[in-house]
């Protein structure tokens, strides 16, 4: 077997185990959304796995490595310094409701293990340029991608802050958020992950990983019409009036002044 082959397998294996046991937990919990807080740290285990089974040091491949474990180490401690004390996510609730006594293994196939392979997928990027690990001079795409995550980075972490800043004031608690970042976009922390992740692909692809531009489609693809804006604004209206007159002035996803 090929060592891609190896550290593809190795890498989805470590994933899925770890995700594994963090199922069990959650089940003696009646928790499911402690998986959210490990979407984050599933990618900096992925990429030292990788570079662990191909111990090669090139410039293109410590930055992705540098690059993803800054980006999921912050994702992950916002997320578990947020959720820590407020009980399970209403959208696991939801699921727990509709499915009642079978959600114990529902969540297991659609939530931990689908989770698990879409982290792994997206991630191929990196996995692909750290087993090639190409000793070739960073160059201007490498610059253009570090610039695109730092801009992803940027739009995350601020739009992170500015919205844990709002809702620790009683005075907002149903109004909605139109400040800041959020003042250009709606999903400023989406924007930011799209960025991210399109940014991580500019710099694997110039070490040739330029095939795995599915994956950043993918990833794009959940954040608009999945799991991202589309599934937060299904209900948002109904838990906040002034939504709507937010959604008819302000971009959904990409910044922009406001109409």
């Amino acid at each position: 077997m090929s060592p891609f082959a190896q550290t593809l397998l190795a890498t989805l294996a470590v994933v899925l185990a770890t995700l594994f046991v963090l199922w069990l937990l959650s089940v003696a919990k009646r928790d499911a959304s402690i998986i959210d807080p490990f979407w984050g740290t599933g990618f900096v285990l992925v990429v030292w796995t990788t570079f662990a089974l191909n111990p090669q040091e090139p410039p293109r491949s410590l930055l992705l490595a540098v690059l993803t474990t800054i980006w999921g180490a912050r994702l992950s401690l916002f997320l578990l310094c947020r959720n820590w004390g407020h009980g399970e996510d209403r959208r696991y609730q939801a699921m727990r409701v509709q499915h009642g006594q079978r959600f114990w293994w529902v969540s297991l196939i659609s939530v931990y293990l689908l989770q698990g392979i879409i982290l792994w997928f997206v991630s191929l990027p990196i996995q692909v340029a750290l087993v090639t690990a190409s000793d070739a001079p960073l160059s201007w795409l490498d610059a253009i991608g570090a610039a695109l995550w730092g801009t992803g980075v940027f739009f995350e972490t601020v739009g992170d802050w500015q919205l844990a800043r709002f809702k620790a004031n009683t005075a907002n608690v149903g109004r909605v958020m139109d400040r800041g970042l959020w003042r250009l976009t709606r999903h400023p922390n989406y924007f930011g992950d799209f960025c991210v992740w399109w940014g991580v692909f500019l710099i694997a692809a110039s070490s040739g990983a330029w095939w795995t531009v599915l994956s950043p489609l993918v990833m794009s693809v959940l954040l608009l019409k999945v799991s991202g804006v589309t599934l937060l604004e299904k209900t948002i209206t109904e838990r906040r009036p002034d939504y709507a007159a937010y959604q008819a002035r302000t971009n959904a996803f990409f910044p922009g002044p406001p109409k």
